[in-house]
């Protein structure tokens, strides 16, 4: 069956378009990469454990997984009865030497008094100021030994280490905990995905290569048309191949809101390809086939295509003809 052919003026006054209306778009082949659709799993570029300073029993724990946290933040509480012992007899030592330092001011002025009235001697003040200094300085030792105490109480605290957020708990409320346990680790450094691809695709990964991460949820579409979604760059890919997979890194800005170790599809240039690309306007449908007009020696040719996918080039939105057309084809495009 022969196309239909017809002249460029009776196509317009078919269509209802003018002249002026349409315009002409040369089909050429140009080089577009090949998607594939893996799937990268978040990571973080630091965990940071929270430890406990002192040993005891977890009497409080502030947060629970997940939760954002900022460095210095208090997470969890930890209690020893024996520290309640201690601030007990610090207070109490502190209390006795200072009951102690008043009897010996008293005896110090008592023997200044007596010295000017001629009954006391030198030595009997001399003995008075020293046992009211030493007082003096055992108190001063006995605060110390109390600010000691109250600090140990007060580094029951467990404290953020850095701004971040939780990404587990390791210990439950009562759990007995020595100085130095890890009680909650943090990820306080910035989210990536880590891809790890097939070896035969080693070669087409490269650093700098923009991917394309979809929204959660979107599963690879039947149609093989790459979805819409956030655009990632490749940072690094690791030089070692294990277990016949490539590790490679990428950045994308905005997935602060992902879990640390969920997985979301990725679509990856692995290879190019040739293609025809045409604007979506120069397509019409009919009864469900795709057709395009085609300018050949002054006549206008409706030619049958079949279409692939679509996809947003620095030139507008085009979509691919994989059969109908040839390079080098004028199309009529209605503007």
């Amino acid at each position: 069956m022969s196309r239909p052919v017809f002249t460029v003026a009776v196509l317009l006054a078919l269509t209802g378009a003018s002249p002026t209306q349409a315009a002409e778009f040369t089909v050429t082949r140009v080089t577009v990469p090949e998607m594939k659709a893996v799937f990268g799993q978040v990571e973080s570029t630091r965990v940071v454990p929270a430890r406990a300073r002192i040993g005891g029993s977890v009497r409080e724990i502030v947060v629970n997984e997940g939760d954002p946290v900022k460095e210095g933040q208090v997470i969890a509480i930890i209690g020893d009865d024996k520290l309640t012992l201690e601030r007990r007899a610090a207070k109490a030592k502190v209390d006795a030497l200072t009951s102690q330092l008043k009897n010996a001011r008293l005896d110090l002025d008592r023997a200044l008094q007596l010295l000017e009235r001629g009954v006391a001697t030198q030595a009997r003040v001399d003995q008075a100021r020293t046992q009211f200094d030493v007082i003096t300085n055992q108190i001063a030792a006995a605060e110390a030994e109390q600010a000691v105490v109250e600090q140990r109480a007060h580094e029951g605290e467990v404290l953020a280490p850095a701004d971040g957020r939780i990404l587990k708990v390791q210990v439950l409320l009562g759990s007995v905990v020595l100085s130095g346990d890890e009680i909650a680790s943090v990820a306080s450094g910035k989210y990536y995905l880590r891809l790890s691809l097939p070896e035969r695709h080693a070669a087409g990964i490269k650093r700098d290569t923009l991917v394309r991460v979809v929204r959660r949820g979107v599963t690879v579409p039947e149609d093989g048309v790459v979805p819409q979604g956030q655009t990632g760059r490749i940072v690094k890919v690791y030089p070692e191949i294990s277990g016949g997979r490539v590790i490679a890194d990428v950045e994308v800005e905005g997935i602060g809101d992902f879990f640390v170790n969920e997985r979301t599809l990725v679509w990856i240039p692995v290879a190019q390809r040739t293609a025809m690309f045409v604007p979506p306007q120069a397509v019409e449908t009919i009864h469900g086939i795709d057709y395009v007009r085609v300018v050949s020696a002054g006549h206008v040719v409706t030619v049958a295509v079949i279409l692939g996918e679509q996809m947003e080039t620095p030139k507008g939105a085009r979509i691919e003809v994989l059969s109908g057309l040839k390079e080098g084809d004028r199309l009529v495009v209605p503007d």
